[in-house]
């Protein structure tokens, strides 16, 4: 295994410049170990490690079926379409791989067909976007939508033609032989390695705890990358969720279906308009502003009370018309399994108690809602789908320890018999980088925090000539800073908002010299490689926010059991979230930079040092004079032996197809990004005070007063980026 990524092996001779990395032939000689015992490994590597030819050389070489699960669908398309190839040709093996995704993500031919004609997409935009999706259609193998580049993601018209789970199960199997689906799927089961991400293989594995069936073909072996995400995507699946849009759907389809295949029974149309009608009622009974909050907060509201009656009651009748009406046709039939999944789902929101196992929560948006259970934990459930398989499981990702420590991700996910491997990045940080701990700030969840914030990085700033990251925990503080900065900066000012986040990067990359205020979204998944980022600025240690519904049942769960929840997940989840902001300032062997965590916490605190020592080992400061002279000075690093040259000349290669595509699109992006003006967000944060306890310790439950404090006055932000859906 070892020798496969060696001075001699097969991409030594197919990657000019080539050079072995220990790190990297430590994690696949793991990876094989663990595929070859049928045992876990939990593994992070560091930045630079290489970690994606450690796992898929030891995956192809295995001989089994591998399923590999990425974070997101982009990363999942970069794998499957550049970096398996590339591994492929270096092993000159017949290996067969497969990508697969979500329902969602494919056109279907039956729903294009019909959308062509439907009077609510007759406006020229959708009718433009409708003809270029049905030219593609007719040429594509694979039905993804990823293709269609000239359709933005959030045309109104994508709802209307992909693939939609009722609609095809109102069709015969002969139907089967043009669905892109199936055809996803068919090629998933006959397939070595299959590549998808993380929602639709915690989809499959809380289908197949409940009994219900399977998504996923079998597999011998299941690959984690960007592992750290999981736990809240498995929360996803392992609960319940019912929605507006659920429900919307249900009535407007059963009165279609209703006109096709039962035009004699009236009840149900009208059965189907009352229950949307019972739906925009319900929604009225909440506060008009979107909200997000336990479910007990509104639960004894009479008005709550009455509307959640009527809605049930609907939905009840409206079940058992379907099904008599059953047998007219597949299209009632259809509309009837899904009213049964509906009305169990609103039962057990309804009438399951608050007993610790499930937090209720609700969210509401301008129109619709949402009603959730999501487990106080997974680990049970998902230690459960584990021993289900019967598979090894490799997990890993450059965020995963926490102080040298797996305990949080491994208490999280349920487990307990894991082999470890902590491997860090190559990069050469203690020459290339620079902490820079700013004195005299106020305490963060003061008012004049941020202002004063901006004041003592704007040397910063100056020094590296634009060229910087400023990352948010809240919208609140990202538009306070925008503020203070507009028109006082002598370089370009990108604010997230303005356009979506793929060409705000354009914009950024193409400036070269631009700063960039960001919130969640930008803290992960971003990689600008060079000196167009040389700061990363991190305005506070980003907790999440016990005003969220979900994090707060689990505090006072944690409590409740005796356990110090700001010590055993809200500090752990933190300094994950930090790593992953801290990941973005070097991304390649010669790049070099500073990075600027602002909050005094880091240092006033006895936590600041888990926070510390979570990062990669570089030199700290507060001067701001040493800065400076970092910047002034040529870069010393450089490249320190030919292993690092070769990197870089790798590293190189794989970035070039990205690079051509950014170039061609950097200057329509960058003459974007100086019309834009940034769009403004409202950030809400709860806060209550607490007494602070004597200096240097915690309460008895668990997190002193300012901590917690501190904590609450994170926003939601760091929660869920509303800007930035996720789907399967």
């Amino acid at each position: 295994m070892a020798e496969a990524l060696g001075a001699d092996g097969p991409f030594a001779e197919l990657l000019p410049g080539f050079a072995p990395r220990d790190e990297q032939r430590h994690l696949a000689v793991a990876v094989a170990r663990a595929l070859g015992r049928g045992s876990t490994l939990v593994g992070e590597a560091g930045t630079g490690t290489g970690k994606t030819f450690a796992y898929l050389v030891p995956a192809l070489l295995s001989g089994q079926r591998i399923i590999i699960s990425t974070g997101t669908r982009h990363l999942q398309d970069q794998l499957f379409r550049s970096d398996l190839p590339l591994v492929k040709k270096a092993l000159r093996g017949a290996y067969s791989t497969s990508l697969l995704k979500g329902r969602s993500n494919y056109v279907c031919r039956h729903r294009l067909a019909r959308a062509m004609g439907l009077p609510v997409l007759n406006d020229e935009t959708s009718r433009r976007h409708l003809r270029i999706i049905a030219d593609w259609a007719s040429r594509t193998d694979s039905g993804d939508i990823a293709e269609v580049t000239a359709v933005p993601e959030d045309s109104a018209v994508w709802g209307f033609v992909v693939s939609s789970e009722e609609f095809c199960a109102q069709h015969e199997f002969e139907d089967l032989a043009d669905c892109f689906v199936h055809g996803a799927r068919k090629r998933a089961q006959e397939a070595d390695i299959v590549v998808v991400n993380h929602h639709l293989l915690c989809a499959d594995l809380a289908l197949k705890e409940d009994g219900f069936g399977e998504i996923l073909p079998s597999a011998n072996g299941f690959i984690i990358d960007e592992a750290h995400q999981l736990p809240d995507i498995a929360a996803q699946f392992f609960g319940r969720k019912l929605s507006s849009r659920q429900l919307l759907d249900l009535a407007r389809d059963t009165v279609t279906e209703q006109l096709i295949e039962a035009p004699d029974t009236k009840a149900l149309r009208d059965l189907g308009n009352a229950l949307e009608v019972a739906v925009r009622h319900f929604r009225l009974a909440f506060a008009v502003e979107p909200d997000r909050d336990a479910w007990l907060t509104v639960q004894e509201d009479q008005t709550m009370i009455a509307e959640l009656e009527r809605l049930g009651g609907t939905l009840d009748a409206l079940v058992e018309v379907l099904g008599e009406a059953a047998t007219r046709g597949k299209g009632i039939e259809g509309c009837h399994k899904r009213a049964l999944v509906h009305q169990a789902s609103l039962a057990r929101f309804k009438n399951d108690p608050a007993d610790g196992e499930y937090v209720h929560w609700y969210e509401t948006f301008r129109t619709g809602f949402s009603l959730n259970m999501t487990p106080m934990t997974v680990a049970g459930p998902f230690e459960r789908a584990m021993e289900g398989v019967h598979a090894s499981w490799v997990f890993t990702s450059a965020t995963l320890a926490v102080g040298g420590d797996f305990g949080h991700f491994r208490q999280q996910l349920g487990l307990d018999d894991a082999d470890e491997l902590q491997l860090d990045s190559p990069f050469d940080y203690q020459r290339n980088a620079l902490l820079y701990l700013p004195k005299d700030l106020p305490e963060p969840q003061g008012r004049g925090y941020t202002a004063a914030l901006v004041e003592r990085v704007r040397p910063v700033i100056e020094a590296s000539e634009g060229r910087a990251f400023f990352l948010f925990t809240s919208y609140r503080a990202l538009h306070e800073a925008e503020r203070v900065l507009r028109d006082t900066l002598p370089y370009p000012l990108l604010v997230q908002g303005q356009m979506p986040r793929g060409e705000l990067i354009e914009a950024f990359r193409s400036y070269g010299n631009a700063v960039l205020l960001g919130t969640a979204s930008f803290w992960e998944g971003v990689d600008v490689r060079g000196e167009a980022l040389s700061c990363v600025i991190i305005d506070k240690l980003p907790f999440g926010s016990p005003g969220d519904p979900v994090m707060s049942a689990r505090i006072d769960h944690m409590k409740r059991a005796g356990g110090d929840p700001f010590a055993e997940y809200q500090i752990p989840q933190a300094a994950i979230t930090l790593k992953q902001g801290v990941g973005r300032l070097i991304r390649d062997v010669t790049d070099r930079g500073v990075l600027v965590i602002g909050d005094p916490r880091v240092r006033t605190r006895l936590y600041g040092e888990t926070f510390i020592l979570s990062l990669p080992p570089m030199p700290i400061t507060r001067d701001v004079a040493e800065v400076q002279r970092f910047f002034a000075s040529q870069p010393t690093a450089g490249l320190s032996d030919a292993e690092d040259a070769a990197e870089a000349a790798e590293a190189a290669e794989a970035a070039e197809a990205a690079e051509a595509t950014e170039a061609a699109k950097a200057a329509k992006a960058a003459k974007a990004a100086k019309a834009a003006k940034a769009a403004k967000a409202a950030d809400s944060a709860k806060a209550a005070e607490r007494e602070e306890t004597e200096k240097g310790a915690r309460s008895a439950d668990g997190a002193d007063a300012k901590d917690a404090k501190d904590a609450r006055d994170a926003s939601d932000a760091m929660v869920a980026d509303p800007s930035e859906p996720v789907t399967s």
